[in-house]
């Protein structure tokens, strides 16, 4: 039938809006998948959280399940780390600090017996604390080393911190997949195109009221559908025709372990963050103890020839709470030392090194679950929206565009 320009306009229109409703739901099932991070409308039915952040703690599992349980262990992690490195530099910011910290434990539990000692005997003590210090710190080190695979949770350290900061969670995705997540975006808009060249010509052929809506329910799936595939599939290099094919996502292997291990190292597996866990978590009372049974045993030790006489002016209940007040005043210190950030920040580089060269070296059919699990929680969800969107949207060309009135 020969159409005039108006109608050739109408239908040109037809792939051209196709186009578009691809772009559109592509950029809303990115945005719905992270944000908001926070539930919004009225809970439990009317409103929104991001599906990566309302499922937080599974999205986390999955993460460290996928990726860090296959490239490190607790103890391979920390002897990356040095532990006798962790300790020099204990040692290093507390020995200017020697004097300080035996004013500061004295004083708050017995002034005045400290305020009247002489400085002589004063001095007897601090000498003795910076002799025994290294060697307390060197066999602190050596008894924490073997047992800290008892001593924290790794996994549930991780999974803890990426539940609470789900900015961080948020970003562990969208940092490792930022290219992917662009070309599904903009895929969209082509491929809505090429389906929209077969939905004009359905709409040519059998200009039915249903085919608008219908055919953009299936754009606003299809699009999505096909992106997911050439990111993720074929999972091993193909060639077909000489050329060779591999998931875009998997092509970028190598610069995504970097990227992932950069923010896993610089933003929880610290230094400062692992101290924390074992200082807090669940075993925190087993390092507690070790810690202050080796701090107490310094007093001991430093006290020397003033140990009679501070037993004696103290008496044995006393003294024995000086050696507990040490042994807390010692934990508290090594959370403080420990937050060094250009410290952590050199150990982390170590750690990273070892780590994105072990995940770069994992098969693409385990490195593929470092992302793909973002796009199947609630895909379904995600699929059902776009495909309404696309319908809307050929309602909309219905109504507007042909003057097609859906009342009869």
């Amino acid at each position: 039938m020969a159409l005039d320009w108006a109608e050739l306009l109408r239908f040109a229109s037809i792939p051209v809006i196709a186009g578009l409703v691809g772009w559109i739901t592509n950029w809303v099932a990115i945005q719905l998948t992270f944000y908001p991070t926070r539930f919004v409308g009225i809970k439990p039915i009317f409103g929104w959280q991001g599906i990566i952040p309302s499922k937080a703690r599974k999205m986390a599992e999955i993460c460290v399940d996928s990726t860090l349980s296959r490239i490190g262990t607790v103890s391979e992690i920390i002897e990356q780390m040095d532990p006798h490195s962790i300790g020099e530099h204990i040692l290093h910011t507390a020995e200017p600090r020697v004097e300080e910290l035996v004013d500061e434990i004295m004083l708050a539990r017995h002034p005045t017996l400290w305020q009247n000692l002489p400085k002589q005997v004063k001095k007897i003590a601090y000498d003795r604390v910076a002799h025994e210090l290294p060697h307390t710190i060197e066999s602190l080190v050596d008894e924490i080393s073997p047992k800290i695979e008892t001593l924290f949770d790794l996994k549930e350290m991780i999974v803890e911190h990426l539940e609470q900061d789900k900015q961080l969670l948020n970003r562990l995705f969208l940092e490792c997949g930022e290219q992917e997540f662009r070309f599904i975006i903009k895929s969209g808009l082509w491929f809505g195109f090429l389906f929209g060249l077969v939905q004009l010509g359905l709409w040519y052929l059998y200009p039915n009221p249903w085919i608008l809506p219908v055919c953009g329910f299936l754009v606003g799936w299809a699009t999505n559908w096909v992106a997911l595939n050439m990111i993720f599939r074929p999972v091993e290099p193909t060639k077909v025709l000489g050329i060779t094919l591999h998931g875009l996502f998997l092509k970028r292997q190598s610069e995504v372990s970097e990227t992932f291990c950069t923010l896993i190292t610089d933003e929880i597996l610290t230094v400062h963050q692992i101290a924390n866990a074992m200082l807090s978590g669940p075993h925190a009372s087993r390092t507690r103890g070790i810690i202050q049974r080796h701090f107490e045993n310094l007093v001991d030790d430093a006290a020397g020839a003033i140990k009679p006489i501070a037993q004696v002016a103290l008496g044995p209940d006393s003294f024995a709470q000086l050696k507990s007040d040490t042994g807390l005043k010692a934990i508290n210190l090594s959370r403080e030392t420990l937050q060094d950030q250009l410290f952590n920040q050199q150990r982390a580089q170590v750690v990273k090194g070892i780590m994105s060269e072990r995940m770069k070296a994992l098969p693409s059919s385990e490195f593929q679950d470092l992302l793909r699990p973002c796009f199947q929680e609630d895909e379904l969800k995600l699929i059902l929206i776009g495909g309404l969107l696309g319908a809307g949207a050929g309602l909309a060309q219905l109504i507007y565009v042909f003057g097609i009135s859906l009342i009869a």
